[in-house]
């Protein structure tokens, strides 16, 4: 009898998985910094086209207050949910720490941690919260009726449907310290086009749509989010991406690793809060102000949008800082992660001064983009505007230096910082101008100019300590 073949034992195919940049740590630092910093710069500009687009279309169709409630409630939705997304900084900290050290299953557990954790907290805590809660949270900043009336229906819709915005804000923050930013910037230009269709139907109304005026931009803004983080979703699990999840993954909660995004991510949880109650009190004092409408259209138009011109480059610039200053010392180059902090640094400089120039030069032209004619907001918009030029400066510093101290792990500095800054410093000085009866525009703008001024002494002189240096994330 002819013995039976051996069965051909086949050994399994091995997972394909993309390999991480070497180059962020073992490149030239300027190029690093650059790679990561051009895409989330440019995705934070065209992102922003957002924003831009429903103030202008806003205050076309509905007028100034639409403007003032899309500044209010933008505003108050940011305090809740920079600190629900805090645990994404926490996941950026492990997540640049391990890829330097080029450990892909560290990173895959860490950021679907993170995603199971934002998508138990979005549902089951910020929707029906934030539903509820919204018409004492206008309250708190002394909305006029009529400002009150645009606000609530925008502001229910986007916590209501904060998921899509939550899960791009995780997808976008775990590919970026993965050394990954060009994917996050092919889906934000994906939201942002998609959002600008939805923002010509739902806020001036499209055939048998109506129009939906303020709250077609919330509409608008939670149904493309939405839809393109499903699809970046879908990606990480197909195994498409650089992090990805395996579907041997569990759905049972890994406490060690959930517990360390809230270390490191909690304290900038309490930063973004106490940055954006402040932000509330301030409207809460330009409320009291002889013109608070105005007061308030014109802060939000040229706070919450101009300014935006000089905080995406400097937005972006933090989170290049954060990744590759993480990533080398991850990879035990401390020195490397130094000077990448100080060459962002040097890059957001530039951008700050170009735009602080045009803020200078044609202030009316640029409020008028946004639909704002009446005399008194334009007046106001200027005059904030001059301020701004400078503030930019500050600021652009501040946050590429907040950037290399969270990025290598110490989010409790920028977090004191803030509170003395962001919180003591501004609200200090509006408090005492108003129980002196002397409180009005000026005295705000000032208040805010000395704020950012005080962060950036500060950030620079706690990263140049260097005590960030010893900090461990196992």
């Amino acid at each position: 009898m002819t013995p039976a073949a051996p069965a051909v034992v086949t050994a399994p195919t091995p997972t394909r998985r993309r390999a991480f940049d070497r180059s962020i740590v073992e490149g030239p630092i300027a190029s690093a910094v650059w790679k990561i910093a051009w895409p989330t710069v440019l995705q934070n500009a065209i992102g922003g086209l957002q924003g831009i687009i429903d103030h202008v279309m806003v205050g076309h169709y509905v007028g100034f207050t639409g403007n003032a409630a899309i500044g209010v409630s933008w505003q108050i939705f940011l305090v809740v949910i920079v600190f629900i997304s805090s645990l994404f900084t926490g996941m950026g900290v492990l997540v640049a720490r391990y890829t330097g050290a080029n450990d892909h299953d560290k990173v895959n557990r860490t950021v679907y941690q993170a995603f199971l954790t934002s998508l138990v907290l979005a549902v089951g805590i910020l929707a029906p919260l934030g539903y509820f809660l919204s018409p004492r949270l206008l309250d708190i900043v002394h909305a006029t009726p009529a400002v009150h009336a645009q606000a609530l229906p925008y502001l229910r819709t986007m916590f209501l449907f904060s998921i899509g915005l939550l899960m791009f804000f995780m997808l976008g923050g775990a590919l970026r310290s993965a050394g990954d930013p060009r994917t996050p910037l092919r889906l934000g230009v994906a939201i942002t086009f998609l959002n600008i269709g939805l923002n010509i139907v739902f806020i001036r109304g499209l055939g048998p749509i109506p129009s939906f005026g303020t709250q077609g931009a919330a509409i608008g803004t939670v149904i493309a989010t939405g839809a393109v983080s499903a699809y970046a979703i879908w990606m990480m699990f197909a195994g498409k991406l650089v992090v990805h999840f395996p579907r041997s993954m569990s759905l049972k909660p890994d406490w060690k690793i959930i517990r360390a995004l809230f270390r490191f991510g909690l304290p900038a949880g309490v930063q973004g809060v106490a940055m954006n109650v402040a932000g509330v009190m301030m409207l809460r004092f330009m409320g009291s102000l002889k013109h608070s409408a105005e007061a308030q259209a014109a802060y939000a138009v040229g706070y919450s949008e101009l300014f935006s011109l000089i905080t995406w480059t400097s937005v972006g610039l933090m989170g290049a800082a954060a990744a590759v200053a993480g990533q080398n010392l991850g990879a035990h180059h401390p020195d490397r992660s130094a000077r990448a902090v100080h060459l962002a640094a040097r890059m957001g400089l530039g951008v700050a001064a170009s735009v602080g120039a045009m803020f200078l030069l044609i202030p009316e032209q640029l409020m008028g983009i946004f639909g704002l004619n009446d005399p008194i907001v334009v007046d106001l918009g200027r005059q904030l505007l001059r301020f701004l030029s400078v503030s930019g400066l500050f600021i652009t510093v501040a946050l590429t230096y907040t950037g290399g101290l969270q990025g290598t792990g110490d989010t409790r500095s920028p977090l004191y910082i803030t509170l003395v800054s962001q919180v003591a410093v501004p609200l200090g000085l509006c408090f005492f101008l108003q129980q002196r009866g002397t409180l009005d525009s000026t005295g705000v703008w000032t208040a805010i100019l000395l704020g950012h001024f005080t962060r950036c002494v500060l950030t620079v002189a706690r990263f140049h300590q260097g005590k960030w240096r010893a900090i461990t994330v196992d």
